[in-house]
């Protein structure tokens, strides 16, 4: 396939699973109307609870999760891929996992990924301790799809190129990012970040993001974005609010990213000082 048609699912998520399920399920067909064959939605899709006890009160195992059975049932009925940037999956009492699902257009789940990198940070805004809640996965992700080998991540993640690279020489063309990014810290990161991330890569990058405010006083940055493997930004939701950003990429500019700057061909090894 020379093209793909992604929706991002940009979202105000709160502390109860339903009304987060239900618009969801209300995006994925305007994005569906809007010819989307991949359809993502962001970090804490299903939930961004009021804080820990919140949050591990209301986690569900993934065979329980209404979010994946609703949209593992929107990906069978509208024949689309479906990526959950992330649920909350119960593993144990103390944690959960922050868990980013593909699933394909039956409605099969083709990939797991726990999100590796805690969000524990001391900023102006507040102070965040994410691996309190969640128990961080070990395991880098990569996904068959029918546009090429997806690199599955989360959030956080974006500040550890080392993972991105190693997603790329494994094969991954595309990169998922759904986030929760801050908006103090989307204001000076988000875009400089997913923009670095695609270059280095030679991948397109799609990060689906939460905006506005949240039950647990968060503040989130919003900005979905898709980015070409050159760098451009292909789409940009902003962030007056939840929305769905539908855009159309052109699969053959990550060859001609790689050609002109084949990057990923030239690491040398080095002493450390």
């Amino acid at each position: 396939m020379s093209e793909l048609k992604v929706a991002l699912i940009q979202m105000n998520s709160g502390n109860e699973l339903g009304p987060n399920v239900e618009f969801i399920e209300r995006s994925a067909r305007d994005a569906k109307s809007a010819g989307a064959q991949l359809i993502m939605t962001p970090e804490n899709s299903t939930l961004l609870g009021a804080d820990r006890a919140d949050t591990l009160s209301k986690a569900l195992p993934e065979d329980a999760h209404p979010g994946l059975a609703s949209a593992r049932a929107l990906a069978r009925e509208y024949g689309v891929w479906f990526l959950i940037g992330s649920i909350h999956v119960k593993t144990d009492e103390a944690r959960c996992a922050n868990r980013s699902l593909l699933i394909d257009a039956q409605g099969n789940i083709i990939a797991r990924y726990d999100k590796i990198h805690m969000f524990d940070a001391n900023l102006p805004s507040g102070v965040y301790e994410e691996s309190t809640s969640f128990k961080p996965g070990n395991r880098a992700v990569l996904a068959e799809t029918p546009w090429g080998k997806l690199g599955m991540t989360i959030c956080y993640d974006l500040r550890f190129p080392h993972l991105y690279r190693a997603l790329a020489k494994a094969g991954a063309t595309l990169l998922s990012v759904p986030a929760a990014f801050t908006a103090p810290t989307g204001r000076a990161h988000w875009h400089v970040l997913l923009r670095a991330r695609a270059i280095e890569s030679g991948c397109f990058v799609f990060a689906p993001a939460q905006v506005g405010q949240h039950a647990n006083g968060r503040q989130t940055y919003g900005h979905s974005v898709v980015i070409a493997p050159w760098g451009e930004v292909l789409a940009d939701a902003g962030e007056d609010g939840p929305c769905v950003t539908t855009v159309a990429i052109d699969l053959a500019k990550v060859a001609e990213a790689r050609q002109a700057l084949p990057t990923l061909q030239h690491d040398r090894a080095f002493e450390l000082p």
